[in-house]
C-alpha cells in the first residue's frame, strides 16, 4: 500500500454535499450544472466560451477532428501522456515530436525552426508540462508569423498564469484544454473542459460531444438530426456539481501545492536532488518533478523507485518519450534528434505533491529520498 501517491484529489464535505444535491435532481446526465460549470470555468480563464465533456481525452478528440484534416502535420512533445499525439492520430494526422526545452516544455524556437523548413505544417499541439504554462509571447509570435493553429494541452495547468496571462484564456491560442482526473489540481471524478474563443469551434464541439445530434423542436418535440459524426462524450450534471466546488477551492488548492513546491526545492538545495526548474510562483505545480544524475549514483532509478515504494511513498515517471512507445516505433517514430527528452528520461521522478500533504509527511519524503540516494 502507497501512503503518499504522487497527487490525489482533496474532496471536503461541501464537495459531498453538492453532489448529494445534484444526485436527488430530475436531471442527473449533463444538464444545468453542467452549463453553470462551464460558465465558472469561462469566468475564472476568461475566455468566451467552454464546453465540458467525459475526459481531457475526449476534450482532445473532439477539437482534433475540429480543427485538422487527413495528413495534416502537427508539431507536438514527446514529453506528455498519450492522449495528446493519440488525439492527432485520431483525426488522421500526423504527428511530429519536437525535443524539449530543460523545463519539461516543447521547445518553441525548434517549432520555429520547423515551420520554417516546412510551411506543410498545420498546427502546435503544445503541453504546459507540470502546471508550467508555456511562454506566451513566443506562442503569439508563432501563430502571427506562421499564421497555424496553436492548441494549448493546459491538463496539468489551471490555476497557472506566464506574463499575467490565465492558462486557458486561449489568447495566443485557438484553444485550451484541461483535465479534471483525481490527480490534477481539482476534480470532478473523470472529465475534461475545452476553452475558446471561437463561437465556432464551441458550437461544433456542443454538436460533436452528443453523437452530432441537433434537436429540432420547432419541427416536432421528438424530432431532431443528426448532420455530422458525433460522439457520447457527455459529462454528468453530478461531475459538475462536484466541480463547482472545487473550483471555488482552486486557488487554495494551489497556493497549498506552491508551498509545497516551495520548501522541496529549499530542502534540496546543495544536494543530488534538483528541481526541474527554479521557483516558478505562476506554476500550478500538477506536478513536483525532480532531476537525479544516476550516474553519479551506486543506485539505479529503478532500485530507486523500489526503494521509495518499499516506504509506501509512491513516486512517479512522467513521462516515457511518446515517439519511443511500442505503437509509435511500429509507425516509424522514434529516431527523432530529442538529446533533452532522452537525457531528461534518464534523470526525472515526480514526488508526491497535493493539498492534503502535511509538512511532517513532507519530511519524511525528503529524508527517505535522501538517504536513498545516499547509500
Amino acid at each position: 500500500m502507497i501512503n503518499f501517491p504522487y497527487g490525489k484529489q482533496t474532496i471536503t464535505q461541501d464537495d459531498i454535499d453538492s453532489v448529494v444535491e445534484s444526485l436527488k435532481s430530475e436531471l442527473i446526465t449533463t444538464g444545468p450544472k453542467t452549463k453553470k460549470f462551464e460558465e465558472a470555468i469561462c469566468n475564472y480563464t476568461g475566455a468566451k466560451y467552454a464546453v465540458a465533456v467525459s475526459s481531457a481525452t475526449a476534450a482532445l478528440h473532439l477539437i482534433s477532428m475540429i480543427l485538422l484534416k487527413k495528413d495534416d502535420l502537427v508539431l507536438t512533445t514527446p514529453n506528455s501522456f498519450l492522449a495528446t499525439s493519440n488525439a492527432i492520430m485520431y483525426a488522421g494526422a500526423k504527428p511530429l515530436f519536437v525535443d524539449i526545452c530543460e523545463n519539461g516544455n516543447i521547445d518553441l524556437d525548434l517549432c520555429e525552426e520547423e515551420l520554417k523548413k516546412n510551411p506543410a505544417i498545420k498546427a502546435i499541439y503544445a503541453v504546459s508540462f507540470s502546471g508550467n504554462m508555456l511562454n506566451q509571447k513566443r506562442l503569439e509570435e508563432l501563430k502571427e508569423r506562421y499564421n497555424i493553429v496553436i492548441l494549448e494541452d493546459n491538463s496539468h495547468t489551471l490555476g497557472a498564469s506566464n506574463d499575467n496571462i490565465i492558462a486557458g484564456s486561449c489568447k495566443y491560442s485557438d484553444c485550451s484544454v484541461f483535465s479534471f482526473h483525481p490527480v490534477k489540481n481539482m476534480t470532478t471524478g473523470e472529465g475534461g473542459m475545452l476553452t475558446t474563443n471561437s463561437e465556432e469551434i464551441y458550437k461544433k464541439m456542443i454538436l460533436l460531444r452528443n453523437h452530432g445530434i441537433e434537436k429540432k423542436s420547432q419541427i416536432a418535440p421528438w424530432y431532431y438530426e443528426m448532420n455530422e459524426m458525433g460522439y457520447n462524450y457527455r459529462i454528468t450534471d453530478f461531475q459538475c456539481a462536484l466541480g463547482l466546488t472545487q473550483l471555488k477551492k482552486l486557488d487554495d488548492f494551489i497556493s497549498k501545492r506552491r508551498e509545497i513546491a516551495r520548501y522541496y526545492e529549499n530542502s534540496f538545495k546543495n544536494s543530488l536532488v534538483q528541481p526541474l526548474y527554479p521557483f516558478e510562483e505562476g506554476s500550478a505545480y500538477h506536478l513536483f518533478v525532480v532531476r537525479i544524475n544516476f550516474r553519479k549514483l551506486k543506485i539505479s532509478k529503478k532500485e530507486l523507485f523500489d526503494k521509495l515504494f518499499h516506504k509506501m511513498i509512491g513516486v512517479q515517471l512522467h513521462y516515457i518519450p511518446i515517439n519511443k512507445q511500442p505503437f509509435y516505433r511500429q509507425l516509424g517514430y522514434g529516431n527523432e534528434n530529442t538529446p533533452v527528452m532522452d537525457k531528461y528520461y534518464e534523470e526525472v521522478l515526480s514526488l508526491p505533491i497535493y493539498p492534503l500533504l502535511t509538512k511532517s509527511e513532507q519530511n519524511y519524503i525528503i529524508k527517505s529520498l535522501l538517504e536513498c540516494i545516499n547509500v
